[in-house]
Order: structure tokens, then sequence, then C-alpha cells
């Protein structure tokens, strides 16, 4: 059954497909590795692989890089057909297995897979009891999840600010003119997330706060926070109005090279299938 959550994200992602890809690809941890590389390699030892929200197939593409790649089978689903179509035109997920589908309801065989990715959007689903079910279903015995979620501003720069801006905009908006709440509160914790996936026959969650640095020129900042689904609905001319403001306020923060400084923090997550 679709909810008004997916409805939503279906409408939002028609109009703007790989807007994630376009806020965060460019982001580097202190190790200089993108979170989207982070996921991938920890998988590294799977040799089927599924990503859970796989939008325009970036990290689906990096795991099919090199030899170890090469021998992969990758499956994507997705809630956007426009995505899947991003997806398919890179030529390194030609041969992955994608499909339109929730997460709630996986096309899949039992065991059929021994690593699990997902890139923000784990956090924006709804029934994650049977999502959590689902992927332990999918997922061998011994197999792994490993996960991106969103952690908030990471302080003092540019995306606390836009925050700081946004949100007056988002509580005063008309009914119509507000995205639906999304995801499930306990996945924003470390017990929360156990709560949810011990039930289902995985492991203790492995919980890291890791800061992404996403600093760099002022139009590619706005892309990363006007990305917001938040913003999706507003009207054009208060959407106009608050970039303008953020713009302004942005740029008198620049450094010597010019760019702005901005990061987030994410979660990142790793649960081992246990065995019974």
């Amino acid at each position: 059954m679709t909810t008004v959550q997916e409805d939503f994200l279906r409408t939002f992602h028609a109009a703007h497909p790989a807007v994630t890809v376009r806020a965060m690809a460019h982001g580097r941890a202190e190790d200089g590795r993108s979170s989207y590389e982070i996921l991938r390699d920890r998988v590294s030892a799977c040799g089927r692989v599924l990503d859970l929200g796989c939008g325009d197939g970036l990290l689906l593409e990096l795991l099919a890089e090199g030899e170890a790649g090469a021998r992969r089978t990758l499956a994507g689903i997705d809630l956007s057909a426009e995505e899947l179509t991003l997806a398919r035109r890179r030529p390194g997920v030609s041969g992955a297995d994608l499909r339109v589908c929730r997460a709630q309801q996986l096309p899949f065989q039992d065991g059929w897979f021994d690593g699990c990715v997902s890139h923000m959007a784990l956090m924006l689903m709804s029934d994650v009891e049977q999502v959590a079910a689902e992927l332990a279903r999918v997922l061998e015995p011994g197999g792994t999840l490993a996960v991106v979620l969103g952690g908030g501003a990471a302080g003092g720069e540019a995306y606390e600010r836009f925050l700081q801006l946004a949100k007056p905009l988002f509580q005063a908006a008309p009914a119509e003119q507000r995205s639906p709440s999304f995801g499930d509160r306990r996945l924003r914790t470390h017990e929360g997330f156990d709560e949810v996936f011990r039930p289902a026959g995985f492991e203790p969650a492995k919980w890291e706060t890791v800061r992404i640095d996403l600093s760099g020129p002022l139009e590619q900042i706005w892309r990363t926070v006007g990305g917001f689904y938040d913003l999706g609905p507003l009207d054009a001319a208060v959407m106009a109005e608050l970039r303008a403001r953020f713009e302004a306020e942005a740029a008198a923060t620049a450094l010597p090279d010019g760019r702005i400084p901005c990061a987030m923090n994410v979660r990142l997550v790793t649960a081992v299938r246990g065995a019974s």
C-alpha cells in the first residue's frame, strides 16, 4: 500500500531527479572519501549487493568498479522511475537488476544477497519493522547491512545558517505547502535502530558519526541545501527570497579561496544479519 509520504517522494524526485547526489556527492570525510565511497567500502567483501533507495545509481556504479565490482551481482530499488532511468544510463550499472518497488515488499528470493547498502533513504521510510523484516529475509545469515542516515548540521557553517533561515518558512507555510513527516524517529539513535532491527534478526549495530565537508562555490552550496524536501511545495516567491537571503549571508563567510564553508554530520550504521 502506498503512503502519502511515498506519493510525495515520487512527485518530488520526478521533478528533481538526482537531487541527493547533487547535494552530497562532492562532500568528503576527513579521510578524503565521500559518504557513498564509505558505504561501498563497508560491503567490499560482498558479492551480491542490494542498494535500497538507489536513486540515480551513483553508489551502484561505485560498487561495480574494479575487478571485484565486475564480479558482483548488483540490484537496486527505488520509488522513482525517473531516478532509475538515470541509473540505467550509467555504464557501470547497465547489468544491475533495477526495479521500481517499495522496501516493505522486496521482489527478491530469501537469502539472495550477502550485502545491502542504503544512502540517506532508510531514514525516510515508514513501516520500518516491515523493512527490517524484508532485509533480514533477503540477506543471507552473516550478510552485511550498511546505511548512511542524516545527522544534522556540523556546527556554525552554511548548512546550519540555512536551517535557521528556512525553518520559520516551513512552519509558516499553509498546510498545502508543507511536506509530510518522513521516517521513524527511532532510526535517529543507536538504541532506536537496534530496537527496530534486532527483533528482525540483526546483531547489535555499529554506530558512527562522520563529518562530511561540503564546502564549495556558492552555487554548489545552494544545490546542497536547496535539495530539502520541505522546500519542494513552497511558493516560488518564498523560495526566491530564501535563496537571496541565504546567498547573501553565506557569501559573507567565504574562505580566502572563495569557497563557502559547509558541513553536515551523517550516521554510518553497520549491522550483520544473524545466523538464526
